[in-house]
């Protein structure tokens, strides 16, 4: 009688809490709650997100159908962006993807009452994202401070190669998540959950009228919202989501078809691919122009140099992503645009037609994310490499910035993979190595009235160049000198001259003179004015108590300041700041400023080096105390004292 009273409780505690999970049970106490009880500074909360993905056979095709339902709580406006729903899908192939939401809705409190509005046609809608990609969009209507949404969708796909993504965590709290996938004995996954929440797993194995089905359930509760912070390029590698990818497909006779066994089983399906390997053995198109410039050209550097300079010359890359070609190196040459693989898998051919050992490289871009297990839709991006003597030069003729090993800011995202032939292929680590230096000196004169007159000169080397060349690339020298002026509030920039700023195999220098009328305060016979004059920080974006992930810095880096500034007749100095110097552990980094005196001259200089690209979570502490005396010193003050 016991067992039976417990099961029939059970049962019951089951029936509520699917009910609870059912879309259209929304309740008064839900609407008026305020603030989310385990994150006051929410502006949304998912109450439920659940999901399930099945497969099914039709027509001799293999189809997957996620389905999802959702219920949202907007607390304030800044969670009505939650009301703004978007799902892209895939209509490039021979078959498209199929989107349809059902079930959106907004719940309000109206009269002490619970008031329903459900989303009218007008609120959905398809926009074109190019020829390949589609958004649905809904617009949820009816939004207030304390709204709940509700709404489904369907996502009907013959791609089963990478399945959906399915996110864990958002930068809301979610209260429940679940997400069930069924997965026919025929098919095998790479599978990994990355971030660092706990998820609850269970899978059971059932039997289908003509085969097995693996079902795995992925459950949580409470997942907290995950925090964007400084120097974290792509949240994304840190937050809890499912992804999977395509290992084997065994089919009826028991014969394996491999897909992303491995790294090297990746690289040989991708370059066995017409639209990659077979786009490296064209070189017809190019020889007629190419081949003078291999001639006029000695050694080997100039000879590279001249073929990365003619790629960038001749096609432009149309921000186009993707590891394969869309129209071909023959067509992109001969239209002088194309997406990334074009134009470097161009380059790639071009170099091995001039007798270089040269291969792409496959990777996936910063914005992206990080490539965690082996996969071929993980990547988006190819560049070239040659390998010489022990020594691998990356290049990528997509941006008029790069150079030998300086490739643009987005490809510098960890490991990619060179793919030499079919057979053969390894990694190579993208994250830059060599600092880059940013080197500042300034000669400067201060007046008994407070003026300061000087001489200023910074360089800027590797990718510190590079970034300038960028940043600056479309701003006209004029506009550069006033944005310059109104950032340093009484300077005045004069005879300002920059040297080597399209020659991107050398350093970058800028000059300039310069006069500054706010820089010295005259307070009883005395002045006083910063060591670094108007270079001096004013901002720490490293407060927080406890940071949760590594900082990532672009690059390694160097910046160096030597300012000499020459004090008044009838002066005499009477304090300067005290030196420091500041060291992390394994000499991933350090700060060291001094300030010295020789006769009526003084000589301040300033350092701070980070010697790699990631800065571990470990070295956090000691990173906050070198921005917060760096800040201290810049506002420390010099003092002369009137004879």
């Amino acid at each position: 009688m016991k067992k039976i009273i417990v099961c029939i409780i059970l049962l019951w505690c089951q029936n509520a809490i699917c009910q609870k999970l059912e879309l259209g049970n929304v309740t008064l106490e839900e609407l008026l709650e305020k603030v989310h009880p385990l994150d006051s500074t929410a502006s949304a909360a998912y109450i439920f997100k659940t999901g399930e993905t099945r497969f099914s056979y039709i027509n001799k095709i293999w189809f997957t159908t996620t389905e999802v339902k959702v219920k949202l709580k907007i607390y304030n406006k800044d969670g009505f962006k939650y009301a703004n729903q978007v799902i892209d899908y895939y209509t490039g192939g021979d078959i498209a993807e199929k989107v349809f939401f059902a079930d959106a809705a907004t719940y309000n409190v109206v009269n002490g009452t619970i008031e329903k509005t459900k989303l009218k046609p007008e609120g959905e809608f398809t926009e074109d994202v190019n020829k390949l990609f589609k958004l649905k969009k809904i617009v949820l209507p009816a939004i207030k401070e304390g709204s709940i949404i509700e709404f489904s969708y369907k996502i009907i796909s013959p791609y089963y190669v990478r399945l959906k993504d399915w996110y864990f965590q958002y930068d809301i709290p979610v209260d429940y998540v679940a997400y069930d996938v069924y997965i026919p004995e025929y098919f095998q996954y790479n599978n990994i959950i990355t971030g660092f929440e706990n998820i609850n797993i269970k899978s059971e194995k059932n039997k289908k009228e003509n085969y097995f089905e693996e079902k795995t359930s992925y459950t949580k509760t409470n997942v907290p919202a995950i925090k964007d912070e400084e120097f974290v390029y792509n949240i994304r590698n840190y937050t809890s989501i499912l992804k999977h990818e395509l290992k084997t497909i065994i089919n009826n006779n028991g014969f394996t078809e491999n897909f992303s066994q491995d790294w090297d089983d990746v690289s040989k399906q991708v370059f066995k691919h017409e639209k990659f390997g077979g786009e490296l053995k064209l070189k017809s198109y190019f020889e007629e122009e190419l081949n003078p410039i291999i001639e006029k050209n000695s050694s080997n550097d100039e000879k590279i140099k001249a073929i990365l300079q003619f790629v960038k010359n001749k096609i432009t890359w149309n921000k186009n992503y993707g590891i394969y070609c869309d129209k071909g190196v023959k067509k992109a040459y001969k239209d002088k645009s194309g997406n990334v693989a074009e134009v470097n898998l161009m380059l790639v051919a071009m170099l091995r037609h001039a007798g270089f050992d040269a291969n792409p490289v496959l990777l996936s871009t910063k914005s992206n994310g990080v490539t965690i297990f082996p996969s071929r839709t993980a990547f988006n991006y190819v560049i070239a490499a040659i390998e010489a003597k022990n020594n691998l030069i990356l290049l990528d003729a997509t941006s008029p910035f790069s150079f030998f090993n300086i490739l643009p800011k987005r490809a510098l995202n960890w490991k990619g993979r060179l793919i030499r032939n079919e057979s053969s292929s390894t990694d190579v680590d993208l994250m830059p190595k060599k600092v880059s230096n940013e080197k500042t000196s300034i000669m400067a004169t201060i007046f008994e009235n407070g003026v300061v007159k000087g001489q200023f000169k910074k360089q800027y080397f590797d990718y510190a160049a590079s970034s300038f060349r960028e940043n600056n690339a479309e701003i006209k020298q004029e506009s550069y000198l006033e944005r310059l002026e109104s950032k340093h509030i009484g300077l005045k920039a004069s005879d300002y001259n920059i040297s080597n700023k399209d020659e991107v195999d050398s350093p970058l220098v800028e000059k300039y003179s310069f006069e500054h009328s706010n820089l010295v305060e005259n307070i009883g016979n005395k002045l006083y004015f910063s060591p670094l004059l108007y270079f001096d920080k004013t901002t720490n974006p490293f407060k927080q108590e406890k940071r949760n992930f590594p900082i990532d810095f672009p690059f390694p880096f160097n910046n160096s300041f030597h300012i000499i500034v020459n004090i008044p007749e009838g002066y005499t100095i009477e304090s300067i700041p005290e030196r420091v110097s500041l060291v992390m552990e394994n000499n991933l980094g350090y700060y060291l400023f001094n300030v010295s005196v020789s006769l009526n001259t003084i000589q301040i200089s300033s350092t701070y080096s980070i010697n790699a690209s990631i800065v571990p979570l470990n070295q956090y502490e000691t990173l906050k105390i070198i921005y917060k005396t760096m800040i201290e010193k810049g506002n420390e003050k010099i003092v002369l004292k009137k004879i």
